[in-house]
């Protein structure tokens, strides 16, 4: 079935073309706010279904972000929005329709808040657990400026398995001045949430005797003349109401914040009604709102994961546009996690919320005893894995590259510290495109390279990935294995020696000219040299496998013929692999010239990953020129 045969025909682009700028919705009769939520969904899925994005999440929010533009007026007040992937509909009611046509495109709008690109965006986000946070900041910054705004932090409910969302409400916890956090409450984070507050939420969403009580106490309340509508009134504000009575533990009652709700995500009135009330509280204030992700999309709602983050799609029917032929990197993973499963008893696996994205639903559901998915919590993912190989395990923790910058600390602290056998999977190393900033994978050679007993290793290409994965399994200490996004490179076949520590390998051993990369820039690498080629040029090619430690032996071996060294890397220059070669040689006095291809020292903003090398000037291209330019006569 097409989305178009549940819409309604009243669906016509009507009401959406009255919303040009922020709080025009407020100019749209009450009646027409169905048909007006009926449209944004429409839009949606056109665009979405075009340029790719996050669907689900932001199909499930169309009510309550029209509910939030009602009650607040922008951009004087505030809106923060967890993560950010949510944030489409924002963005439609504050005029940027026009920007959906290039949605997450090099030098098109973003599919997160952006503070450059509207007032109307608050504040930057694009990780989890991190709306309260910010929000509170606003609140106090706002009541020292001596201001008067309001301020609301969005949070998923699969955000709240994130401690930094904990800690953010009990400081928040202590505020006497108005503070709206609406617990957005879909039962879904990317995939399905795990842990205890998962299980809380779900009694107080399928609290029916109280939910049933309730109404019928204010239905009965409201027939008494002159007296039932004031104490209804007195009931909803009262912070000891009926729910304090009926619904024990209230878990964010005790914390210190007052709880509004559960209450319909998709009915405008009743979050307007809500919101109107949590405006009153001096306070900290968690109005619990209960929405469906997907919602009016039958294959987003039966399949939200898989349309969290959809590449184009066709609408009808909901299948990719585009299939893709070859295996990721993500499935020669999954594949050898699997296999090596049935080999080493006491492996495991650590997911922080990613089974899917990171391939580990394979595994969980052959080894299910050996499958551990926290929560949106890489912080704590890391530690347990440090648990878990302390008591004997080989833990692997499989991880975005991005969202392992959130673990940095329990990396050190927890892991390198002791010399834990704990291995990193980094998935989605390097450029990743579309998401952007937040997202990119650009750091983690650095990060990771400068600790104290950290191994990092890069492979070439899907076997080397295969191999590598197997021999950090078995390694003895901590070791980090990162690999791209998108297809598995599958040339190279021939060169597969065996992986020995910190030894790097030769593919071509030719002239004076070396290129010595990293991962997926071997692959460029060769490119570079077939350009070169055509110039009546030669070059050596070195896959240089290990990032830590430097294979100083084949760099030593190197200088002997070869006076330029040009290393080729998918990450930030500082800190990075380049920089290591450099020292090496300048610590040895070495006449060899070091040129460095790497990411500028910048936050690389969204546009396809292929456009992005160009613009950054790491693609085969840019590099010949630069070659050819600097070095050849």
């Amino acid at each position: 079935m097409g989305y178009r045969q549940w819409l309604t025909e009243e669906a016509a682009v009507i009401f959406l073309e009255q919303i040009q700028n922020a709080n025009d919705i407020k100019k749209i009769d009450r009646k027409d706010l169905p048909a007006l939520a009926q449209e944004i969904r429409e839009f949606l899925i056109q665009k979405i279904s075009e340029t790719g994005g996050h669907l689900a999440s932001n199909l499930g929010v169309v009510e309550l972000t029209m509910a939030l533009h009602l009650e607040l007026d922008f951009p004087e007040d505030k809106l923060i929005w967890d993560v950010g992937h949510q944030s489409y509909t924002h963005k439609i009611l504050t005029g940027r329709q026009a920007g959906f046509d290039q949605l997450r495109k090099y030098g098109g709008m973003s599919g997160f808040p952006k503070r450059a690109e509207s007032d109307c965006d608050a504040f930057d986000t694009g990780h989890s657990s991190t709306s309260v946070s910010a929000g509170l900041g606003y609140v106090c910054a706002r009541d020292l400026n001596q201001e008067n705004y309001h301020v609301v932090s969005v949070i998923g409910d699969g955000a709240l398995t994130g401690g930094m969302a904990y800690e953010a409400l009990n400081n928040a916890a202590q505020l006497k001045t108005n503070f709206i956090i609406i617990l957005n409450d879909n039962n879904m984070s990317i995939s399905e949430n795990v842990g205890g507050i998962s299980a809380y939420l779900g009694k107080i969403r399928t609290a029916q005797s109280y939910t049933s009580l309730k109404s019928d106490v204010e239905n009965k309340l409201t027939r008494i003349p002159l007296y039932g509508d004031p104490l209804v009134r007195g009931i909803r504000r009262t912070k000891q109401g009926i729910k304090q009575l009926l619904v024990p533990g209230m878990f964010f009652e005790e914390m210190g914040l007052t709880y509004l709700g559960p209450v319909d995500g998709h009915n405008i009135d009743q979050i307007q009604r809500v919101l109107n009330s949590a405006k009153k509280v001096n306070g900290a204030v968690l109005v619990h709102v209960v929405t469906k992700k997907g919602k009016g999309y039958l294959p987003a709602e039966r399949m939200p994961a898989r349309f969290h983050g959809a590449e184009p799609f066709d609408p009808e029917t909901g299948l990719p546009k585009a299939r893709r032929k070859k295996p990721a990197y993500t499935d020669i993973f999954s594949t050898v996690m699997c296999k090596m499963g049935a080999r080493e008893p006491r492996l495991v696996a650590v997911t922080a919320a990613m089974p899917d994205g990171t391939g580990l639903k394979r595994f969980r559901n052959m080894y299910r005893d050996r499958f551990f998915d926290v929560g949106i919590a890489e912080a704590h993912a890391v530690t347990f894995a440090a648990g878990l190989a302390a008591g004997g395990l080989r833990p692997v923790v499989a991880v975005y590259s991005s969202f392992l910058q959130r673990a940095y600390d329990q990396i050190i602290h927890d892991v390198c510290i002791q010399n834990l056998p704990v291995v990193f999977a980094i998935d989605r190393a390097g450029l990743v495109g579309s998401d952007g900033e937040t997202h990119q994978g650009i750091f983690d050679l650095s990060y990771l390279s400068e600790i104290p007993n950290m191994c990092v290793m890069a492979p070439k290409n899907k076997w080397e990935l295969a191999d590598m994965l197997k021999y950090a399994i078995a390694y003895d200490g901590p070791i980090a294995l990162r690999y791209p996004r998108g297809e598995a490179f599958d040339g190279l076949s021939d060169f597969r020696e065996p992986i020995v520590y910190g030894k790097g390998e030769i593919i071509y051993d030719e002239n004076s000219l070396a290129l010595v990369a990293v991962g997926s820039m071997v692959k460029t690498a060769l490119e570079v040299r077939r350009l070169l080629k055509t110039l009546g040029y030669g070059c050596t090619v070195v896959n240089a496998r290990f990032v830590k430690p430097v294979d100083e032996e084949l760099l030593s071996y190197l200088a002997k013929d070869h006076r330029l060294i040009v290393t080729m890397e998918e990450n930030v220059r500082s800190g990075g692999f380049g920089e290591k070669v450099l020292s090496y040689y300048n610590d040895t006095c070495t006449d060899v010239r070091v040129m460095q291809i790497a990411l500028p020292d910048d936050y690389i903003e969204h546009g396809s990953v292929d456009m992005l090398k160009a613009e950054t000037c790491i693609d085969a291209e840019s590099i010949f020129k630069k070659i050819v330019a600097e070095y050849l006569p």
